[in-house]
């Protein structure tokens, strides 16, 4: 994707992170939106020298204005939007206070609207483009204790699909990808708080629930991106594509 334009929100870290390497590593100008400033202009100096094409805004996507303003920054038509800017949450719906609702609401469901709506113009006025949500194998499974996330996640498989029929007709193609379990420092994270000193043994635990064994990457879930955003997906929309290791069509 030589020479086009990307916009990918949460793209600092983890699966975000991994989407900006390879469209960066393939000549695309890449923008990348994140809350994390540190990281955000880390990831902008270091893609620098490496000779990529890739600019930070700092953006809190829950603010409908600093949305709008990073996204009139970009110069230019946008080919392609990446949702992927999101937050977990544990709990079920007995331990989920409505502040941890909002907040994962606020994240997960209204900045991927905001996102989707400030960029639509500029995707049209280019000629159509693709907007990719980052959705998650939750929307469609029920996983234990994430009730809240659950939500956020079956509301932006519910968004991807409205969209794709709305704007078919005008270039633009939505689709989401639903990974499984993928090693990124939120599970890092998330073992290190829950189980100190258990770390590994609980990472082969959460591996194993995955018929393939292990955990996927984010660069694989990158590799998916970049295929379904190219013109080698251009016929692909209004679709939603399990990353799960088997985990969602395997019993083992």
């Amino acid at each position: 994707m030589e020479n086009k334009t990307i916009l990918i929100t949460g793209g600092a870290s983890g699966i975000g992170l991994a989407i900006v390497e390879k469209f960066a590593t393939n000549g695309s100008q890449v923008f990348l939106i994140d809350f994390n400033k540190t990281e955000g202009t880390r990831v902008e100096k270091s893609g620098r020298e490496k000779g990529w094409k890739v600019t930070f805004l700092h953006t809190d996507i829950q603010d409908e204005q600093q949305v709008i303003q990073a996204v009139q920054s970009i110069p230019g038509k946008l080919d392609v939007l990446v949702n992927n800017a999101g937050i977990a949450h544990i709990g079920n719906l007995g331990s989920t206070s409505p502040a941890d609702f909002d907040r994962l609401f606020a994240v997960n469901v209204k900045g991927l609207f905001l996102c989707s709506q400030a960029a639509l113009p500029k995707l049209i006025e280019g000629g159509g483009g693709s907007i990719l949500n980052l959705c998650s194998v939750a929307a469609t499974i029920g996983i234990p204790d994430r009730f809240a996330y659950s939500m956020t996640k079956g509301a932006t498989l519910s968004m991807t699909l409205s969209i794709a029929r709305d704007y078919v007709t005008q270039g633009i193609r939505c689709n989401c990808i639903s990974p499984g379990r993928v090693h990124t420092p939120f599970v890092d994270g998330f073992l290190a708080k829950n189980y100190p000193g258990q770390e590994q043994e609980m990472f082969e635990k959460l591996a194993a629930t995955q018929p393939i064994g292990r955990m996927g990457t984010p660069a694989e879930i990158a590799e998916m991106a970049y295929f379904i955003s190219s013109d080698a997906g251009k016929f692909i929309t209004g679709s939603n594509f399990t990353v799960v290791g088997g985990f969602s069509g395997i019993k083992m």
